[in-house]
């Protein structure tokens, strides 16, 4: 397969190696970008894992709470300056409270439903803002979430909406414990609750990548399978919530910092504004220039 340039492009903004590695990666894995980043990461070149996911689009991460019922949900726009107009920001709050009253199924569905249940559907309610704003406007995504009385929904925020953590604590009431975890999340990052949670297949994977890594730095191969093991805790610690430093105590976990609260994360869910989505790369000098002309 060849290698264009725009494989060469994607394979560096995903893992800021240089433009040669990545065009030997991407010959290597016949064009594989999945496979190149891996290939990166075993001759120890790439970062890959802590930029795997770009902000690539504008817009705002919102949630809604009622009761024992919460929703966390993405509405992307054009430019960022939209995510600060008090339209927008109502647009947020009458999804997020008709998500919560009629609970659809998925976004496709939420779209031709009515609007709190009367009148014009989701998609002509957002089609009309998109005439009164002047940008292209679309609900991306939305969890619904619940709780008992017993649990506590922790909810956060960041800059505006940029990115969004709804977290399910149990076994406390305290909202503040539960929006502490929140913000942890927010920082840094977390895919799962626990390693528990980790598929065996993604902790194989792993350990070969690690594997080949220490042999090709030339690590004896008797002392490779410890090396091994004690780098697969460090990849727990990057990806699992409980194993890692508390952001507001690194000096401990948040396991110890939840235990010591009574309380338990059930789940979470991190919505990072654009995330996998390509932004469109806009030279505003050209741009104000074709209006001048116009």
């Amino acid at each position: 397969m060849a290698v264009t340039a725009k494989m060469v492009k994607e394979l560096r903004e995903k893992t800021g190696a240089g433009m040669m590695d990545c065009k030997k990666a991407l010959q290597e894995t016949d064009g594989d970008l999945e496979k190149a980043v891996d290939y990166l990461r075993e001759k120890g070149i790439s970062k890959a894992a802590k930029k795997a996911d770009r902000i690539a689009a504008e817009g705002s991460a919102h949630i809604e709470v009622q009761g024992n019922q919460a929703v966390i949900l993405e509405v992307n726009c054009e430019t960022d300056f939209v995510t600060k107009n008090d339209q927008f920001k109502n647009l947020l709050s009458e999804l997020a409270k008709h998500l919560l009253e009629q609970q659809p199924e998925s976004v496709e569905a939420a779209l031709e439903q009515k609007l709190h249940g009367e009148g014009e559907t989701v998609q002509e309610y957002i089609n009309s803002n998109i005439a009164k704003i002047g940008e292209k406007l679309s609900l991306r995504r939305f969890t619904l979430a619940e709780k008992t009385d017993n649990d506590a929904f922790g909810a956060y925020t960041h800059m505006g909406g940029s990115i969004g953590v709804l977290v399910v604590a149990e076994g406390t009431t305290d909202e503040a414990v539960a929006k502490d975890v929140a913000m942890h999340i927010a920082a840094v990052n977390p895919r799962y609750v626990s390693r528990d949670e980790v598929s065996a297949e993604e902790v194989e994977k792993e350990r070969e990548v690690l594997k080949t890594q220490a042999l090709n730095e030339g690590k004896p191969e008797h002392i490779v399978e410890k090396m091994v093991e004690g780098r697969l805790g460090k990849f727990f610690e990057e990806i699992c919530l409980l194993e890692q430093s508390f952001v507001k105590d690194p000096d401990q976990k948040v396991k110890k910092y939840v235990e010591d609260k009574g309380a338990s994360v059930k789940g979470f869910i991190r919505y990072q504004v654009g995330e996998g989505m390509e932004k469109r790369e806009d030279n505003f000098a050209e741009e104000v220039m074709s209006q001048v002309k116009k």
